[in-house]
């Protein structure tokens, strides 16, 4: 008998970080960002700049781009624009509340005094459901008036914001993928 022993082949190393692997993390991410982005419905609320700061956290600490080349079909060049987007998308979502509760940030010209016409509106269809009711308790009409008044108003800005933000996103993105592109070069041209 003779003592053979079966041979092992060592399988090549797997990519490591810098390799020309873009970062698997960054889909899921993106997914992410995107679900939180479709099913936010009404008004943007504090929780979404909650969920985009965590999401921009969560890229940054597992963020791994490939070797930079100034080949536009190269993997660098992929995973920079992916970066570059759930970044920005991240960001926009983050900052959807803020957008919307402050004129000086996103000044929205005209929309701001639209939405307060809407939530007058709305505050007069309440009192017009409570009919004959409404003369009864003044204090409990001008809470649900107030109420529903407000509601309308956030929702209507909800909405404008919501359809700026790709906007807002996009300008992010272009921000981050520039910079990050202009420093993955300086390295790379650092180390040669």
């Amino acid at each position: 008998m003779s003592d053979r022993s079966p041979r092992v082949t060592p399988r090549p190393p797997s990519a490591a970080a810098g390799d020309d692997v873009p970062a698997p993390g960054v889909v899921g991410i993106g997914l992410a960002a995107v679900l939180t982005f479709a099913l936010a419905q009404g008004s943007w609320q504090w929780f979404a700049t909650f969920i985009g700061v965590t999401l921009l956290v969560v890229m940054l600490a597992f963020q791994r781009r490939a070797r930079w080349t100034p080949d536009i079909r190269s993997p660098y060049v992929r995973g920079l624009a992916a970066y570059a987007l759930i970044v920005g998308l991240c960001a926009a979502i983050a900052l959807a509340p803020l957008l919307q509760r402050q004129a000086w940030l996103f000044p929205m010209p005209g929309t701001r005094s639209d939405c307060e016409l809407v939530g007058r509106y709305q505050a007069l269809d309440a009192e017009a459901a409570l009919g004959n009711l409404a003369g009864r308790d003044g204090a409990a009409l001008a809470f649900v008036q107030e109420d529903q008044s407000r509601k309308a108003v956030a929702e209507c800005l909800a909405a404008t914001t919501t359809l700026w933000l790709p906007l807002y996103g996009v300008g992010a993105a272009l921000l981050v993928g520039t910079a990050v592109w202009f420093r993955d070069r300086a390295r790379s041209q650092g180390q040669e």
